[in-house]
């Protein structure tokens, strides 16, 4: 026989490489285990990037003696009744966590109920001892503590495919992190060779508790520039915050979904974050956010992975289309504001520094006893190797009345250098940038002209075949409607191949082939026609670059006002098209502090 059957010891180190792919993965599943058991405190500790040591604690229901022997057997759990994986509401299920860990580590779990004593259990690479009484907790008391030591030891080959400690280290973080933003409720504790690297306290389960975690985990910048999200459709909730698009990173790292309180990644959340913010951001900047998504768990199979972080959704189109149209909402609601971070920004580079004079200025002496150079001294008697002073031309504006002063971008006093808006506000003053103000704008004023008046379309003199692969076919030409909609007119022409007829007349001339196979893709990939959208976007963003007022040109008094009237009631114009802020406004109490009045 060519064929024989594996020994279980074998069969047990097999699962355990699809459950247990580094140190972060089984604390992962320790920790979840600890949730299920209604712990309200958790505490992690890890050592060598937790190849040599991984301990967790928690203060849930606990096991007596007979439940610890089953947790330890492969495929038994407490948590799917009725075996029924259709409504899953604990965050383990597969019963694989324990034993897998116990055949390439050495395992110790001591536990204990408020009804009973407490016992460990011990597996050495798979091998079972116990169980016997343990003195752990004082009666009355429940909790479970699993101690991992010589993780993989038993699998010397993954081993050698470990990274650094302190890239392990990152990935545990990690790990705590996201479970902590989905349970603000429960307190979370992380020990790394004996130095504490969490310390987050319990929450309420109140919006302020959750972002009060957020902001411990994000960091408070995102608490000071996030939008609260809450919103329901067809028996789902989404809750979270988003921030402004001016809060704005380099990657999606700080890009986070939850669905019934698991932190999954999922293509679908960035398929949905980018249609949100395209108006906003450049496609190689990433907003911050944290979204939970609660949900029948009929709702969503979350059996698709064995390490449990992707999901299949019923209906992936209604969970994207919600959590777009709320994303878009916040960023409406938040109408002409900017990030605090902008004005952060501006204040530290205005911060004088100490002048340091160059080593072959010679200072004057006079009779006098010596006296050191002042900065008026300096600035007279060596002048050549600075620059002339740039020019800056105000013109001179009238007192504006209080009424105006009190709006929130204030009145107009000056315009310097041809480019840029200087008002004053009841308590501060606001800098605009005088172009990309008017480029966003104009560009907000093109977009409701295209949704009120439809959009233009050119017919093609020779209409244009383009092929695909026959589910891609089938995947355009349903949403031929929708594409009707934004100015391209297609249709099914044959199996294997699409028949564009009409197409945008914003466009002009185009690569019609190549924006039907990015339309397939984005299909595919978000369910949603992206690239039509983008381009089209982009187009109107070009011609409202060149259709307003330039850098350079000076501004009456009255065009400045008006700027700053229309942007206050023009969502989204505290940032330009590429989601650069269009104003700085700096606090008086701020601008005290630099000159030494606070």
């Amino acid at each position: 026989m060519k064929i024989r059957r594996l020994t279980e010891g074998t069969i047990n180190r097999i699962a355990a490489g699809e459950v247990v792919e580094r140190p972060a993965s089984a604390v992962k599943e320790l920790v979840e285990n600890a949730l299920d058991a209604g712990a309200t405190a958790i505490s992690v500790s890890v050592s060598n990037g937790g190849a040599d040591l991984i301990l967790v604690e928690d203060n849930g229901e606990g096991m007596g003696a007979e439940d610890l022997m089953l947790a330890i057997e492969r495929h038994a759990t407490s948590k799917l009744k009725d075996d029924d994986l259709s409504h899953i509401f604990t965050m383990g299920f597969r019963g694989e966590a324990l034993p897998s860990i116990g055949a390439v580590a050495h395992l110790a779990i001591t536990s204990r109920s408020k009804e009973s004593e407490a016992h460990t259990v011990e597996v050495h690479g798979g091998a079972m001892d116990g169980p016997r009484p343990a003195g752990y907790l004082s009666s009355g008391q429940s909790g479970t503590r699993v101690d991992v030591r010589e993780l993989f030891y038993a699998t010397p080959a993954r081993l050698k495919f470990m990274k650094s400690a302190r890239a392990e280290d990152m990935a545990t973080s990690d790990v705590i992190k996201r479970l902590a933003m989905a349970r603000p409720d429960v307190a979370f504790t992380l020990t790394v060779d004996g130095r504490t690297a969490l310390d987050l306290p319990a929450e309420s389960e109140l919006f302020e508790g959750r972002l009060k975690r957020l902001a411990r985990i994000m960091g408070k910048e995102f608490a000071a520039n996030a939008l609260p999200i809450e919103t329901g459709r067809e028996g789902l909730k989404l809750i979270g915050f988003a921030g402004l698009p001016t809060y704005n990173r380099g990657n999606a790292q700080m890009q986070f979904l939850f669905v019934n309180g698991r932190p999954v990644r999922d293509k679908l959340l960035v398929g949905a974050v980018r249609g949100a913010y395209a108006d906003f951001l450049a496609r190689d900047r990433h907003p911050a956010l944290a979204l939970f998504l609660e949900c029948d768990p009929a709702f969503v199979d979350v059996n698709v992975h064995p390490a449990k972080t992707e999901v299949r959704f019923r209906d992936a189109g209604l969970v994207r289309g919600m959590i777009v149209s709320a994303l878009k909402h916040a960023i409406q609601q938040a109408g002409h504001q900017a990030s605090t971070t902008v004005a952060s920004d501006a204040l530290s580079a205005l911060k004088p520094e100490r002048f340091e004079a160059p080593a072959y200025y010679q200072p004057s002496f006079s009779p006098a006893p010596y006296r050191a150079p002042s900065a008026f001294d300096v600035s007279r008697e060596y002048q050549a190797p600075f620059a002339p002073a740039a020019r800056v031309e105000a013109e001179t504006i009238a007192e504006p009345p209080p009424q105006v002063v009190a709006t929130p971008l204030g009145a107009a006093r000056a315009q310097l250098h041809e480019t840029y808006i200087v008002a004053q506000t009841a308590d501060g003053i606001v800098i605009v940038d005088q172009h990309a103000a008017h480029e966003r704008l104009t560009y907000e004023r093109m977009k409701k002209q295209m949704e009120e008046g439809g959009i233009a379309r050119q017919p093609l003199l020779v209409p244009e075949v383009v092929d695909l692969d026959p589910s891609e076919v089938d995947r355009v030409a349903a949403r031929a409607d929708e594409l009707a909609e934004l100015g391209l007119v297609v249709e099914a022409f044959g199996p294997d191949a699409i028949l564009v007829r009409e197409t945008p007349a914003m466009l002009g001339q185009m690569d019609v082939k190549g924006l039907i196979r990015d339309l397939a893709d984005d299909l595919a990939e978000t369910g949603s026609a992206h690239s039509l959208k983008e381009r089209m976007e982009e187009v109107a963003g070009t011609l409202a670059c060149h259709t307003s007022v330039r850098a350079g040109r000076r501004l009456t008094a009255e065009e400045m006002n008006a700027l700053l009237r229309e942007m206050e009631k023009t969502p989204h114009s505290g940032q330009c098209n590429h989601g650069r802020p269009t104003y700085v406004e700096l606090k008086l109490a701020d601008i005290e502090k630099l000159f030494g009045r606070r």
